[in-house]
């Protein structure tokens, strides 16, 4: 795989709650400039985002229930509606990690599932189940009920948690949902070498605020 190829799976990220409008600008410049697949940003960017981009192949990727995955179903449906709306074709939402470590299975599929409706025919769906406040058990859980709300993705972390994405995570993530779903790399990726380790384990998408830096070799000093 070249940087080219390479360059399309990523999410050019930018979540950090002191990002300003100059440097939203900036990461839309960086996309447009690299070819990545989208811009990842907060839902208040998502507007000034679309109007950067709506002209290239670049699509705008928001975070929806972020970081905790802790509001309602209908608060995270809403959410992914204002997003489409104002211009998201992505949205990665954050499972809610207190409901499945209770083994509230119906209540994880259906807030999974409400996004999924609110986002259908519209934008693609990414779960981000946070590995690293899960055990292996919890993680596979995870992805089946992903798999059966009708998601299009599974993602390792949010970036803001306990850890990042690992080969063996998306290994077993790949292994559960299968060659049709969508897998996410998230948190940690930093180098060209690693994005390759997390693509040959099966991701799909990587998502890094340090895409810039891997297509161009260097190591990057963080990632969220």
């Amino acid at each position: 795989m070249n940087k080219q190829e390479l360059a399309k799976l990523i999410d050019h990220t930018l979540l950090k709650p002191d990002a300003t409008a100059e440097m939203i600008d900036k990461l839309c410049e960086e996309a447009k400039e690299s070819n990545f697949a989208s811009v990842c940003v907060n839902p208040y960017w998502v507007s000034r985002s679309y109007q950067h981009l709506k002209d290239t192949d670049v699509k705008v990727c928001t975070v929806i229930g972020f970081p905790l995955g802790a509001t309602t179903k209908e608060v995270k449906a809403y959410e992914t509606t204002k997003s489409i709306e104002d211009g998201a074709t992505e949205v990665d939402m954050v499972i809610n990690i207190g409901a499945l470590k209770s083994k509230q299975y119906d209540v994880v599929e259906e807030d999974i599932r409400a996004v999924v409706e609110a986002a259908k025919g519209k934008a693609l769906v990414k779960v981000i189940l946070e590995t690293g406040l899960l055990t292996d058990e919890e993680k596979v859980k995870a992805c089946e009920l992903s798999k059966k709300a009708g998601a299009d993705f599974v993602k390792t972390s949010t970036g803001f948690g306990n850890g990042g994405a690992t080969y063996e995570d998306i290994k077993l993530m790949r292994e559960t949902v299968g060659p049709d779903m969508g897998v996410k790399a998230s948190g940690g990726v930093r180098d060209f070498d690693g994005a390759l380790k997390m693509v040959e384990a099966g991701a799909t998408r990587i998502g890094t605020s340090s895409g810039v830096k891997i297509i161009n070799g260097l190591v990057a000093d963080t990632d969220y």
